[in-house]
């Protein structure tokens, strides 16, 4: 990322700071904080796979102040809540960082896809859509719904074998 000038460095701390969890309520109120739950629930009860929502209104300033990009902390929260740490090593955040209107996916190592995969740039590209137009729960829903297709192709519950939930399905906000 190219380095910000002194005053595009202070604007983008003025931006993060105005953001707050008012910001978030209003973009992704209680209601559908639980049925994204729910969902998250129904659709990891068809495979293995672990999947977490994350929405920040804004970075915490230590990230602001060394400049560091909304993936820097989409890893981070990656780990922070432990979507690196299932079983089978197939998590995968969904990043939502409101004062940028950034998406970041992060998926687990048993999970990524070969390089020339294009399949999480078009979720991510599906998901943006939605939220350019404040739609923010069809946005989620399909996200959810094209990363638990994908998880049920490569994880399939097995019958025989438990499918402990292994991390919350409740979104994290912030």
């Amino acid at each position: 990322m190219k380095q910000r000038s002194f005053f595009g460095k202070l604007t983008r701390i003025w931006k993060h700071r105005w953001m707050d969890d008012s910001d978030v309520r209003r973009a992704v109120p209680p209601e559908l904080l639980a049925k994204l739950e729910r969902f998250t629930q129904a659709s990891e009860a068809r495979h293995s796979g672990e999947i977490r929502i994350c929405i920040e209104a804004g970075l915490p300033m230590s990230y602001l102040w060394r400049d560091a990009t909304p993936r820097e902390r989409a890893i981070a929260m990656f780990g922070k809540l432990r979507v690196w740490d299932t079983q089978q090593n197939n998590g995968v955040l969904i990043y939502l960082l409101l004062a940028e209107n950034a998406i970041e996916i992060v998926a687990d190592r048993a999970v990524s896809m070969p390089p020339n995969s294009t399949f999480w740039q078009e979720t991510v590209d599906h998901l943006s859509a939605h939220l350019k137009r404040g739609d923010f729960e069809r946005g989620l829903t399909q996200a959810l719904e094209e990363i638990s297709a994908l998880l049920m192709q490569h994880f399939p519950v097995d019958a025989n074998a438990a499918n402990p939930n292994e991390l919350s399905n409740r979104p994290d906000v912030r």
